[in-house]
């Protein structure tokens, strides 16, 4: 298109552009924006105009115009125009019709605003005529898009179902996973090789009792920095309780929109659908419970070691010293003869650590205990081959339910009974999940016995290589396991008896017996066979 100088002389006319795309992926990895403004401009120059402003948009053009940013900006833009030259009216220019809106009522009610600020619309690849036809085949050409907009859109959701149903989800990005190219095509998800880990302790964690609120989740996953940069102030709580209630980490998913709950997924889970199960019930009976206030990382041992004089907890805190702070551990009891006297920090937890040191069981404590725990591991695969059976048989009829309901919603026309059915639906599907985790799970490998024994045999071991991880979570759950009660300290005395829990003080036991054990060949001498 050539340009002709005489036009801007005799005809002098300002004009703004309007460009969009369907997404801010488009507008980020695409050209799509810049492309329609070098094509608009274009026009402007051979038509004479001068362009004032682009307006661009980067969201769908279905539905009401007003909800896009552009469009809100450049209608404001003409009645700022308006009334500093209400002489002067303005032309937009778009790339394409489906550009402009791509819906037909509302494609028509932004022709008559335009039309109410003297505003001209100019397309490059469709001619406006203000004649009844004109307008006629305006609406069939906004009809057309509509048209291609929602048969797209339908395209779009059929496939999306069509792969959740084979178990890919596809709906984003989910903490602790990333998405991974298959040999065949498509992403599944797989547990991200950094954040994975973290968030698997987490859920573990709060199933397992260690964390007690989704406030101390939130906090341990903010810890890592890999984490705590996601939104504006990291992992909030919200996020968290999503993150506790979202199935996806056991392997199933649960899509609102679709209409599915507990989909089998083809993903690696996090966690067993039964470690799910105590999260959630977890959640439900103390989805309120407030945080302990007792709890400070820099103190690992408050709340927990008790003044020897009153019995009553011992605090923490720090002391401003000439050039620093020194941490330190006090009894703040009135009353009480030791009361504001300070135990320093380093002191009173290198105490603690001598304590764990002779905790340490023997060795071949240490086998004959891991062999317990095997023949336990078997007893319970027998049993749950047996509940596997049971679990089968409620399969079926649960299928046979659900089907059944399904049949109903289609038959029926009542929204209150359809809304039922589809509650019931879920109710079954959630339950049927459960069976099926349980008749898949009927016999663990010999993996998953050293997974779950892992921080038990860990801490058996030597509980005091726990201690010196330095990890906070690790230290609370060695207190937790290690002891029954609370451990009574003297300022300049040390620690009183310690109340050790039963494995422990088990353990102990056997290792204190040394030789006087009996040996592998019994109470009777051995003797050659005759």
């Amino acid at each position: 298109m050539s340009y002709d100088p005489t036009i801007a002389e005799t005809n002098p006319q300002k004009a703004v552009i309007y460009c969009r795309v369907s997404d801010k992926k488009q507008r980020k990895e695409g050209n799509g924006l810049d492309s329609q403004e070098h094509r608009c401009r274009q026009y402007a120059k051979a038509k004479g105009y001068t362009v004032e402003a682009v307006f661009p948009d980067d969201m769908s053009g279905g539905g009401d115009f007003m909800k896009r940013p552009g469009m809100v900006a450049l209608l404001a833009y003409l009645d700022a125009q308006a009334i500093e030259s209400p002489d002067e009216p303005y032309v937009v220019i778009f790339d394409d019709l489906k550009r402009y809106a791509r819906d037909t009522e509302f494609h028509l009610k932004l022709r008559r605003i335009m039309k109410e600020r003297g505003a001209t619309r100019e397309c490059l690849n469709f001619n406006f005529e203000n004649s009844p036809e004109g307008k006629f085949f305006e609406t069939i050409a906004a009809a057309q898009g509509e048209l291609e907009r929602e048969q797209n859109g339908r395209q779009v959701a059929q496939k999306m179902r069509a792969r959740v149903e084979r178990g890919y989800y596809c709906f984003g990005i989910i903490l602790g996973y990333h998405y991974i190219e298959l040999p065949e095509g498509g992403k599944m998800l797989s547990p991200h090789p950094v954040n994975g880990p973290i968030v698997k302790d987490a859920l573990e964690g709060f199933a397992a009792g260690h964390f007690q609120t989704t406030s101390e989740v939130m906090r341990f996953l903010n810890t890592y920095p890999t984490i705590k940069r996601r939104g504006r102030y990291g992992q909030s709580r919200q996020m968290t309780t999503n993150l506790l209630r979202n199935p996806i980490y056991a392997g199933f998913m649960t899509i609102k929109k679709l209409g599915l709950t507990m989909h089998p997924a083809k993903h690696e889970p996090l966690i067993d659908l039964a470690t799910w199960r105590k999260i959630q019930d977890r959640l439900d009976g103390n989805a309120h419970a407030r945080a302990r206030k007792d709890l400070n990382r820099d103190f690992p041992l408050r709340g927990f070691v008790a003044c020897a004089c009153c019995g009553n907890a011992m605090t923490s805190g720090w002391s401003k010293g000439r050039n620093t702070h020194y941490p330190y551990y006090l009894c703040q009891t009135r009353g009480c003869a030791m009361k504001g006297k300070s135990v320093r920090k380093d002191v009173l937890e290198a105490e603690f650590e001598e304590l764990l040191q002779t905790l340490t069981p023997q060795r071949p404590v240490l086998a004959m205990v891991k062999a317990m725990f095997n023949d336990c591991w078997e007893a319970r695969g027998a049993q749950n081959e047996q509940r596997a059976q049971g679990a089968r048989e409620q399969i079926a009829a649960y299928n046979k339910k659900i089907e059944t309901l399904t049949e109903r919603v289609a038959e029926t026309e009542s929204p209150t009974l359809i809304a039922s059915y589809e509650k019931q639906i879920e109710k079954y599907s959630v339950q049927r999940a459960y069976l099926i985790d349980i008749a898949k799970n009927a016999k663990p490998s010999k993996q998953h016995f050293n997974e779950v024994y892992r921080t038990a045999l860990d801490f058996l071991t030597n509980p005091c290589t726990l201690w010196k991880s330095g990890k906070y979570e690790l230290q609370r759950l060695v207190l937790r396991l290690g002891f029954t009660g609370r451990i009574h300290y003297a300022r300049n005395q040390g620690y009183r008896t310690a109340p050790i829990a039963e494995p422990l003080r088990l353990a102990g036991s056997l290792s204190a017996l040394g030789d006087r054990m009996v040996g592998l060949a019994g109470l009777e001498p051995a003797t050659k066979p005759l």
